[in-house]
């Protein structure tokens, strides 16, 4: 019997470093995968409800499309000077129904309904409101105009804060004109 003779070790290292070096080139050569990755429009910094986005306050950054949400924004024109619903943080994507707008407030009470902005008599139940949150809107007199509203923001003024409701159209007409007359209270849910 013939013993079968073993390759040399210093022949056998350079086929294997000859193997290497022609599948570094054909990686090297081979045309690269194309980027399928999206623009995604998210917050730069945490963003406040309330307040008018500035452009420094979003960046567009790439992604997936599999993580892309449905109505993300692509582009920081679509976004400045829009009103978050609520707060947005850092990295968060910045969609559509995350604005104030009919959007949002389709979103909200559906096709058929209406933002109404009331001053409350008191500034400081105001301060207990966020987007999102149902209350009851009420009169003086304590007769109910509205059952059910949504928040759909807070904002400051000088004259007193000014609070967003998402309402039923078949609400809105008598809210808006009682809130015309006197500042109304509101009962949180």
């Amino acid at each position: 019997m013939t013993r079968a003779r073993m390759p040399h070790p210093l022949t056998a290292r350079r086929a294997l470093a000859g193997a290497l070096v022609l599948a570094a080139v054909a990686l090297a050569i081979r045309p690269s995968p194309t980027d399928t990755s999206v623009p995604v429009l998210v917050a730069a910094r945490p963003l406040a409800p309330g307040v008018a986005l500035t452009a420094p306050d979003v960046k567009v950054v790439r992604a997936p499309p599999d993580l892309r949400p449905p109505a993300a924004l692509s582009d920081p024109g679509q976004a400045v000077a829009r009103v978050p619903a609520g707060a947005i943080g850092e990295g968060e994507a910045i969609t559509q129904v995350r604005l104030v707008g009919a959007d949002n407030l389709a979103a909200t009470v559906g096709p058929d309904g209406a933002a109404v902005p009331v001053r409350l008599s008191d500034d400081g139940v105001a301060d207990l409101l966020y987007p999102g949150v149902l209350v009851d809107v009420i009169t003086s007199e304590r007769v109910v105009l509205a059952r059910d509203a949504a928040v759909l923001t807070v904002r400051p003024s000088d004259a007193g804060a000014l609070v967003l409701l998402a309402l039923p159209r078949s609400e809105a007409a008598e809210v808006a004109a009682a809130a015309l007359r006197d500042p109304v209270a509101v009962t949180l849910r």
